[in-house]
């Protein structure tokens, strides 16, 4: 027994109290309204709290609730104690306020009941076994509770999620999957896993066997798109037709205007109408037949105007084509696929054939066209190689208009890389450029099918091997060189640079010359001093055209041959003569050598030789320099030494004549200063005197001038004071008489005004007289005489009687605050006793 519980509970209507009796250990409730006495072993346990209470459309959870008997009554054991369904829960609707009795407990809160709006359900699931109605329910059984309706919840269901309903549209349909087998609302049996499409349009209500998959909307077909479809497995399709699994096929719009693919159709994609002009022609490769299958190896021709969807297996053979315009200068070159009949002609496969223009042509399927050919015009510089098919002959074709026949084709002439570098740098730099070719670069613009041309320059040759004949032609300049099939140019590879070295310059054509060339002999004294010659030579060709030409090809590398040769005559020579008889001698020594002596003991003027008709016609020393550093260093301080004195010398000569040239001209300074100084003393002289002149001018011309500026500044100054004055009066003048003229009429304009004020305040007050005796007379007219008579006598009568009432003769009535005349007060009494007396 807690001390703090109150003896004595009041209990409110619709409230409740839990008792503990203690002897009994039993506990009971007590309801309200009462006032109850707890008893010394008695303890209060709760409350008191208030009854539940559900309204209308409500319910809630109880629970442990307490067991009832058939009747409704609660049940209790042989103790008096309350019974409760441990674990149990009880759902109770609108009722009466009750307690909850020892052990119940209110789960959650009172809720109202849920609604379930139309186009949705609930998704029920059933938790212990029990008997909906004649339905049996076992515990995991699904169903759903579809709207519109009041769902009246039970403990043996369990509300999983609240199902929506999905609005089909028009040109959409869902796609269900079974969850398991079952019997949908059509009737039709589905097996757990199975997909199908719902059309109907408006809103579906899945139920809890099926499964939403997705919503497909329909493919919108046009005349000019289609839908590429294929099967996944056997099925009838919407349209009653039996399809196979794997089976490609369109749908058009000649078949339906929207299609919604089947669960078992895989859509490929959408195909574009093919349109051909009455210009355009197409070539359909495995067409498919009537029967919808493919025909395998078959080709079809579509010509324009047309239009037609490529069906599954079905592709355009090199896509949309032009149909082949020629002109009068072009051809078509055909080959037959397989045998047909061409107008009267029968072909054959392989068989060749051209069509000339002008004309326009679409081949049939049986036909293949090789090529578009056309006429090649050829100016006489220039030719094309043309090779026959049938006998492997090729031949050049220049200067002429020409059409290749079906059995012939261009040949292609291929040069060596260096060959091409060549002509690729002549036509870059023209015929004239000599340049080495160190390194190959791409050739630009030679057509290989073209005969291959050659501008061989000015007193140049060209030498053309054919291998054909096994013959050389040599061709001199300025001439062009045509390419036959077989013939190629010989390359020149001579050599270059200081000293020389082979195979640096590449060429097609040889100079002939006059010419010269220059290389670096390294020769040796007979006392072993090693000299370096820096030698040029002058050379030419004497060639007979007639007789002779190939000659001067004989040597491949002509500079190579012909300075070693002339080194080594130098080298010979030189070894024989010492250094310093070499030094005063070189020239005489180095011609001697190379052009040699005749009978007389003279050098002679040329040096030929006859493998090539080459001639060396003249020999220049262009320097001799020492390849010993010793040598060179001893040299050139003599040389240095040499320079010097000449140098010296010069030097001196030069500043003696530099001092007698200074001695001359300053003598002559001198000279002229003095005649100088004499002119400036003569023309100071005559300064002095022109100044004396100009002073005395100066004096006298000043003085006038002032005084005759002093009487002009005067005269001005009187001229100006009366002419000020005469300006004074006359603004004094204008300015008077225009005030005047303004106090005027600002006079004249008062009076006017004042006038019309007047006018005014006359008018007014006469025509308020007007109306006040307008006024007076209406009044009195309206009034009447005998009425004003009337109230004129009404006022002295009445204050004469009450005075006579009231024995009074006379009254005066004032506040103290308003002054009273009374200066004619007596004379009024003394007229009024004066009236009376009379």
């Amino acid at each position: 027994m807690s001390r703090s519980d109150p003896a004595v509970i009041r209990i409110k209507p619709y409230h409740y109290i839990h008792i503990l009796d203690n002897n009994k250990n039993v506990t009971r409730v007590e309801f309200g309204p009462q006032t109850f006495t707890r008893q010394d072993h008695e303890q209060l346990v709760s409350g008191p709290d208030a009854m539940i209470m559900i309204p209308p459309r409500h319910y809630c959870i109880i629970q442990n609730p307490v067991a009832r008997d058939e009747e409704g009554h609660v049940v209790r054991d042989n103790l008096g104690q309350i019974k409760i369904k441990h674990g149990d829960e009880e759902i109770r609707f609108e009722q009466e306020p009750f307690p909850l009795y020892p052990g119940e407990k209110l789960y959650g809160k009172v809720s109202p009941l849920q609604v379930v709006a139309p186009n949705t359900a609930l998704r029920l699931r059933c938790i212990r076994d029990f008997k909906d109605g004649k339905v049996s329910r076992v515990a995991g059984d699904e169903w759903l509770f579809e709207g519109p309706g009041t769902y009246i919840p039970r403990v043996e269901l369990q509300v999983v999620e609240i199902v929506k309903a999905i609005i089909i549209k028009p040109n959409q349909a869902l796609r269900l999957r079974a969850r398991k087998e079952f019997t949908d609302k059509s009737g039709v049996k589905r097996r757990a896993g199975e997909e199908w499409l719902v059309r109907e349009v408006g809103a579906f209500l899945p139920s809890v066997e099926e499964e939403v998959v997705q919503t497909i909307s329909a493919y919108v077909l046009t005349d000019k798109k289609a839908i590429h479809l294929q099967a996944t497995k056997t099925f009838t399709d919407v349209f009653g037709k039996e399809r196979k699994a794997g089976e490609e096929w369109l749908v058009t719009i000649d078949d339906a205007e929207t299609h919604i693919p089947d669960v078992y159709e895989n859509v490929i994609g959408e195909v574009k109408i093919t349109t051909l002009t009455s210009r355009q022609y197409a070539v359909i490769l495995d067409p498919v037949g009537d029967d919808g299958k493919p025909q395998m190896g078959r080709r079809v021709l579509k010509k324009g105007e047309a239009t037609f969807f490529l069906r599954p297996g079905e592709r355009l053979e090199s896509g949309i084509q032009s149909v082949h315009v020629l002109d009068s200068d072009e051809a078509l070159l055909l080959r037959a696929r397989e045998s047909f009949k061409d107008g009267d002609k029968s072909r054959s496969p392989g068989d060749r054939w051209m069509i000339y223009g002008p004309s326009d042509y679409v081949p049939p399927v049986e036909v293949e066209i090789l090529e578009k050919r056309k006429a090649i015009a050829l100016d006489e510089n220039e030719g094309i190689y043309v090779r026959d098919l049938k006998t492997g002959r090729v031949r050049a074709v220049t200067g002429q208009t020409y059409m290749l026949s079906p059995y012939e084709e261009l040949w292609e002439k291929d040069l060596p890389q260096v060959v091409e570098d060549l002509i690729s740098k002549e036509r870059q730099s023209g015929p004239e450029g000599r340049g080495p070719v160190t390194s190959p670069q791409p050739t630009k613009g030679r057509t290989k099918t073209r005969v291959v041309t050659y501008r061989t320059p000015h007193n140049a040759a060209v030498q053309i091997y054919d291998y054909k004949s096994k013959k050389a032609r040599v061709i001199f300049g300025p001439e062009l060189v045509m390419l036959g099939p077989d013939e190629h140019f010989t390359v020149l590879s001579l050599s270059g640079d200081k000293p020389k070295r082979p195979h640096v310059i590449k060429a097609l054509h040889l100079f002939l010359g006059p010419d010269f060339m220059t290389d670096i002999v390294i020769v040796e004294t007979a006392d072993h001093a090693r000299l370096s010659l820096k030698l040029s030579y002058n050379w030419s060709f004497e060639v007979n055209k007639e007789t002779d030409s190939e000659k001067i090809f004989s040597v491949p590398d002509f500079v190579g041959d012909s300075c070693k040769a002339i080194a080594s005559r130098v080298r010979g020579a030189v070894a024989a003569v010492s250094f310093d008889h070499f030094h005063k001698h070189s020239a005489e020594i180095i011609r001697r050598a190379v052009f040699g002596v005749d009978e007389g003991d003279k050098i002679r003027n040329r040096f030929a030789f006859s493998a090539n008709n080459l001639v060396i016609t003249n020999v220049d020393i262009q320097s001799v320099e020492p390849v010993d550093q010793r040598t060179r260093d001893a040299l050139q301080k003599s040389v240095q030494l040499a320079i010097e004195i000449t140098t010296k010398s010069q030097e001196a000569s030069a500043k003696h004549e530099a001092e007698r040239r200074e001695q001359e001209a300053r003598g002559r300074l001198e000279r002229q200063k003095i005649t100088d100084e004499a002119e400036a003393e003569k023309a100071r002289k005559d300064l002095l005197e022109l100044q004396a002149q100009s002073a005395t001018v100066e004096a006298s011309g000043q003085a006038t001038a002032e005084a005759r500026a002093r009487a002009a500044a005067a005269a001005i100054e009187g001229e100006a004071a009366v002419k000020q004055a005469q300006l004074q009066a006359e603004a004094n003048k204008i300015k008077a008489q225009s005030d005047l003229e303004q106090t005027k009429a600002k006079q004249d304009a008062e009076i006017n005004h004042q006038k019309a004020l007047n006018e005014l305040e006359v008018n007014k007050a006469r025509d308020l007289s007007s109306i006040e005796a307008k006024k007076f007379k209406d009044v009195v007219d309206a009034i009447g005489a005998d009425t004003i008579k009337s109230i004129a006598q009404a006022g002295p009568e009445m204050q004469a009687k009450l005075l006579q009432g009231l024995g009074l003769k006379g009254f005066l009535i004032t506040d103290g605050n308003s002054p009273i005349n009374l200066f004619n007060t007596a004379g009024g009494l003394i007229g009024g006793v004066n009236q009376t007396q009379n």
